[in-house]
């Protein structure tokens, strides 16, 4: 764990999304783990399931982002339909998606925190305010 992530457990685990994390090999768990501690550290309400028989969800008034395992890599899908901000450059896939894009990070890469918070935190306001289908709709 980075010095600028410190570990987070004190929030409700889902022992599912537990199950997911340890049957990766040990440098994706450490990429998930990190994630999921940033994700969890934006918000108290912040909860995490199991969706599609098997992704971890993080949900906060709707879906903020999911992970997803690849043979080489971790996915965090952001659901922002599209419209929060990536000054950073940090999305690496998805960029013109409607629903959801995402950021890949591979064995070695290391976590952007401030901009993903930053978008993160967007796309939990945009929830609060009614999602961003509400949102582009008007």
């Amino acid at each position: 764990m980075s010095p600028t992530m410190p570990a987070r457990s004190n929030y409700e685990r889902d022992p599912r999304v537990d199950a997911y994390i340890a049957r990766l090999p040990e440098w994706q768990q450490q990429i998930c783990q990190q994630l999921r501690d940033l994700i969890h550290r934006l918000d108290p309400e912040m909860t995490e399931t199991i969706k599609r028989s098997v992704q971890p969800y993080f949900v906060l008034d709707g879906n903020i982002c999911a992970l997803l395992a690849a043979k080489d890599h971790i996915n965090l899908f952001l659901y922002d339909g599209g419209i929060v901000p990536d000054p950073a450059g940090i999305i690496t896939a998805g960029h013109t998606n409607k629903t959801a894009r995402t950021i890949s990070y591979r064995q070695g890469e290391k976590i952007k925190a401030r901009p993903l918070t930053a978008m993160l935190k967007q796309i939990a306001a945009n929830n609060r305010a009614g999602g961003w289908r509400k949102l582009t709709a008007t």
